[in-house]
């Protein structure tokens, strides 16, 4: 049930009688009239701007059409009042009963209430994480990893196919320099003094890596040429890392429907065939780019290239797909594994990048424009930095890895719900603020703690109605009378449960999924608010002694809104909490 939607449909049907006795011209465009909740809540419950955005192609004064379209939406036993506010915005005023039919639709629909057709099973691939295979996923990884893990339930919430993706980043020269640091560790677990160069991984977490390379060959490449053991300790390695990946991710709470290796697309003509799928639009040829612009760099040179001309998909510059070597450039493979992801038949694809990608977003926006003729679009998210602080510091890097703060340690600190939820107050674009003693703290000011105890609140409400002999299922709470729920801030806790559908597809049609825990935190401040005005108003609260009826009313006006809050921490990945200690 999406109320909003409902109303939407009795504006657009009205204006649709209002050009057929003549009122307004036929052939207008509805497209952009919207309902929405008011800016001031006093306003009304809901407003419309039908006569803003129809004035002009209507040639009418806007005033004129909301004045018309007030008084026959008044007509409808749903509306209590339509007031014309402004130069011709109109605000709603609606019947209770309407919103205790939105109290028994999240009651009978249970966790599927807000779900949305919006997707219509269109299949979606959001690409997250992705990291080098080169060590455990530090921090920034984990906000990448909540966010694109977030953002994949919200689709599938909203009605989309979707396929969580992590693009294996082992066919670079990154994977050669770990193959080398593995052997390093091997040497060591041989019992040999080792010296870590520049430009190699001297984390802890490659010791176990170099004992179970000992353990599974024995001393078969100690004193061995780069050339005999850089193969083999390369995959051996990756393995190990992308194990380690896994088991992080576990930890978090993340799963991937699929792992694609970008070694597979070398030596198997993937790469080329994409190349070629470019190459025959017209888009591959030699050239020579244009100096870069600010500081010259001393070794640049105007030289032929091989180039991807980007430009005719909205790229600011060529790229080189080639280098003088003949072998591929970096973003060539890159080019290759959006053209198979378009290749399996997805009709939308998104990747989530760190903050340090922006530079790319252009370009690969660019080559997944041509390869799919413009059919297939893709959305990057780019995910800012997160600054980690505990007693008042800045939380030092962790021993382990050497030069990071691990996931691991995050979650070891805090655990995976809190984690998840921190990372989702922000939008991924904005620097994010994790301080490990606030995130903990019992205060409304930790929206982690001050969601989670809005559902126990509820849950402890719950247990003494069943001792008081209450029937609090879902089914009872449902068939409850609910004409009593008429005080303003009942009203209001059932106003914010009917935006939970809205909000649902206008965070899912944006990808933000943050949207939905600054949601749940709205929500669970109008339910905290309505509990703590029991305490001077014993009218409001939600067990009335000697009144079963009405207690079963009111506990089902707050079931409703836990209902939402689950299926909401659900999206999210954060487990509810039924019992606070």
């Amino acid at each position: 049930m999406n109320l909003f939607d409902d109303i939407r449909s009795l504006v657009l049907d009205t204006l649709a009688g209002m050009q057929a006795g003549g009122a307004l011209p036929e052939g207008l465009d509805m497209a952009n009239v919207a309902v929405e909740p008011p800016r001031d809540a006093g306003h009304g419950d809901m407003a419309t701007n039908a006569a803003m955005v129809l004035a002009r192609p209507a040639g009418l004064r806007p005033r004129d059409i909301a004045e018309t379209l007030a008084a026959r939406l008044s007509a409808d036993p749903r509306i209590t009042s339509a007031e014309v506010a402004g130069p011709g915005f109109l605000n709603l005023r609606l019947a209770p009963s309407l919103w205790h039919d939105v109290v028994r639709a999240a009651l009978a629909q249970g966790a599927d209430f807000g779900r949305s057709d919006l997707g219509q099973g269109r299949r979606v691939n959001v690409e997250y994480v992705s990291a080098n295979p080169t060590g455990p996923l530090h921090v920034g990884h984990t906000r990448g990893a909540v966010f694109g893990d977030a953002l994949a339930s919200l689709l599938d919430f909203a009605g989309f196919d979707v396929t969580r993706e992590y693009y294996i980043n082992d066919g670079g020269a990154q994977v050669d320099v770990l193959a080398r640091s593995v052997y390093l560790r091997y040497l060591e677990a041989h019992g040999q003094e080792v010296a870590f160069a520049d430009g190699t991984y001297p984390g802890d977490y490659l010791i176990e890596v170099g004992r179970a390379l000992k353990d599974k060959v024995g001393d078969v490449y100690v004193g061995q040429p780069e050339a005999v053991w850089l193969e083999p300790i390369r995959d051996f390695a990756t393995g190990a890392m992308m194990d380690l990946i896994r088991a992080d991710l576990k930890s978090l709470g993340v799963e991937m429907d699929v792992f694609f290796s970008e070694k597979s697309l070398y030596g198997t003509g993937l790469i080329e065939r994409a190349i070629e799928a470019l190459r025959e639009k017209g888009l591959i040829y030699r050239g020579v780019l244009e100096p870069p612009r600010g500081k010259m760099p001393e070794d640049w040179e105007p030289r032929e290239q091989t180039l991807f001309r980007s430009t005719a998909h909205g790229d600011d510059v060529d790229r080189p797909i080639m280098k003088s070597d003949g072998g591929w450039t970096y973003f060539a493979p890159d080019i290759a594994y959006h053209y198979d992801k378009i290749s399996r038949g997805f009709d939308l694809l998104i990747d989530v990048f760190g903050a340090d990608h922006g530079g790319y977003v252009k370009r690969m926006k660019a080559a997944v424009s041509a390869l799919s003729d413009g059919r297939v679009p893709v959305d990057i998210k780019l995910c800012q930095l997160v600054r980690l602080y505990k007693n008042g510091e800045p939380f030092k890097m962790s021993k382990r890895a050497g030069t990071f703060v691990t996931l691991r340690d995050v979650v070891d600190e805090v655990g995976p719900d809190v984690t998840r939820f921190v990372m989702l107050t922000r939008k991924n674009d904005a620097p994010l603020d994790f301080d490990f003693d606030k995130v903990l703290e019992q205060s409304r000011e930790n929206p982690v703690f001050y969601v989670q105890y809005a559902n126990a609140r509820v849950n402890s409400v719950l247990r003494k109605a069943r001792e008081a002999g209450i029937a609090v299922d879902d089914a009872a709470l449902g068939a409850a009378d609910l004409a009593g729920l008429t005080h303003e801030a009942e009203l209001a806790l059932a106003r914010k449960i009917a935006e939970w559908p809205r909000l649902v597809e206008i965070a899912a049609r944006a990808n933000e999924p943050h949207r939905v825990a600054f949601f749940l935190y709205d929500l669970a401040s109008e339910l905290h608010g309505l509990w703590n005005r029991g305490h001077d108003d014993p009218a409001l609260r939600f067990l009335q002694e000697g009144d079963p009826a009405t207690s079963a009313a009111k506990i089902a006006l707050v079931r409703a809104a836990a209902v939402v809050i689950c299926a909401g921490l659900g999206i999210l990945g954060v487990t509810p909490v039924d019992e606070m200690r």
